[in-house]
């Protein structure tokens, strides 16, 4: 009964799988680049920015005020009657203040845009592995089957045997073990497609149906992949480097900044006082002495802050190459393990099985060696599988440090 309800469990998979709702990678990268929160703030963040270069670009604001009284003729020459002041002080803007405050605003949005390329990146890239996973537990599942349904049909033989008397008991308990085995893999095939579903959807975070079927293929092998190519094109394209020397070059307008800071900045200063009988007018210049505070802890920390984001920067670049190696590693290996099953691996398994079922049947093997046998052809077929989804995983890390999504048009 519980062989039953497995293979009718299988069934109901794949019937649900066809019946839900079909989803392909360009699908999904293009739902994701529209609707991704983080792509949301990030675009949020640039208008910050843009918000931050007005605020630079604005004069500041002058000053007035008026006081009044009453003047009492308690004085020889005075005159009793109300008296007025007024004044008026407008701060200037002299020399790099206003330019560098604005540099320093622009160099910020740059920032900004970059970072939003690599948030990007970084969505649809978790888009595409999160897909290739459900690809990859989808075949583990249609091995799983496959292998449940040859265990099931071995057992069925046996059995028969065993009513006719061609076969010991043992043999059935021990095919029925071997069903059992198989029953377990199936069923922990299907919980980690249910995962790795889970695991697409928060990758994408944008509505998706309830029954959701993905449809694709493993990307082509790319001929030729050169390793200093590819460090040429991490350099040259990856955003996290961009980002860093963006970063560079905003601290060092941030340095520019405080060092403007440190020039006194003049304000015109005018004044009207009304006093009864004896109006006056002034006008000019009041400038800040910087006898106490002259700066050097902001520009220090400016100058000190150069230095964090190039170090940053060189051991971001380190890395980036660093993962790349790796990666061009594993795409290397997996590749080298692809060609050996597809050139002999895959087909001595399939050959051995059918031999150890030829041998069982005219009685010159038991039981056991056709397990055997049928263990190895689903192990050897599972790892070609696991192989293939490795290599895809180098290519997709590979991507995206080069930053190949960038280029993907979007709708």
């Amino acid at each position: 009964m519980l062989r039953i309800r497995t293979c009718v469990a299988l069934v109901v998979l794949t019937n649900a799988l066809s019946a839900a709702e079909t989803l392909t990678l360009d699908e999904a990268l293009n739902l994701a680049d529209r609707a991704h929160p983080s792509l949301q703030a990030g675009a949020a963040q640039i208008d910050v920015a843009q918000a931050g270069i007005t605020t630079a670009r604005a004069y500041p604001n002058p000053e007035t005020g008026v006081m009044a009284g009453r003047q009492t003729a308690g004085l020889p020459g005075n005159y009793a009657g109300k008296s007025f002041f007024y004044y008026f002080s407008q701060p200037l803007e002299l020399g790099k203040l206003r330019p560098s405050r604005i540099e320093f605003a622009q160099r910020g949005r740059d920032s900004s845009q970059i970072a939003l390329t690599e948030v990007r990146l970084g969505v649809l890239s978790r888009v595409r592995r999160s897909f290739y996973q459900v690809l990859r537990r989808k075949s583990q599942i249609q091995l799983a089957a496959e292998r449940s349904k040859m265990v099931e049909d071995l057992h069925r033989r046996i059995q028969v045997r065993v009513e006719v008397g061609e076969a010991g008991r043992l043999e059935l308990l021990r095919a029925e073990a071997e069903a059992a085995t198989a029953r377990t893999a199936a069923n922990s095939a299907q919980l980690e497609l249910v995962t790795a579903l889970s695991q697409f959807r928060a990758a994408v975070a944008a509505p998706l149906a309830s029954d959701l079927d993905l449809q694709g293929a493993l990307d082509p092998v790319p001929p030729g992949l050169s390793l200093d190519q590819l460090r040429q094109e991490v350099l040259e394209r990856n955003p996290s480097l961009a980002l860093a020397q963006s970063e560079l070059s905003r601290a060092d307008a941030n340095l520019n900044y405080q060092v403007a800071q440190r020039r006194p900045q003049p304000a015109l200063r005018t004044e009207a006082d009304y006093q009864p009988g004896n109006p006056s007018y002034r006008a000019g210049i009041a400038i800040p002495l910087p006898f106490w505070n002259r700066f050097q802890g902001p520009i220090a920390e400016a100058a000190a802050s150069i230095r964090v984001v190039d170090r940053l920067a060189r051991a971001q670049q380190i890395e980036l190459l660093a993962a790349l190696e790796g990666a061009y590693g594993r795409y290397q290996v997996a590749g080298q393990q692809i060609l050996a099953f597809e050139q002999g691996v895959l087909r001595e398994a399939s050959q051995a099985l059918d031999a150890a079922e030829t041998a069982y049947q005219l009685g010159e093997r038991g039981i056991l060696e056709v397990l055997d046998a049928q263990r190895v052809l689903y192990g050897v077929r599972f790892d070609y599988v696991t192989a293939q989804y490795e290599r895809q995983d180098a290519l997709l890390e590979i991507d995206q440090l080069r930053a190949i999504d960038l280029r993907r048009p979007v709708p």
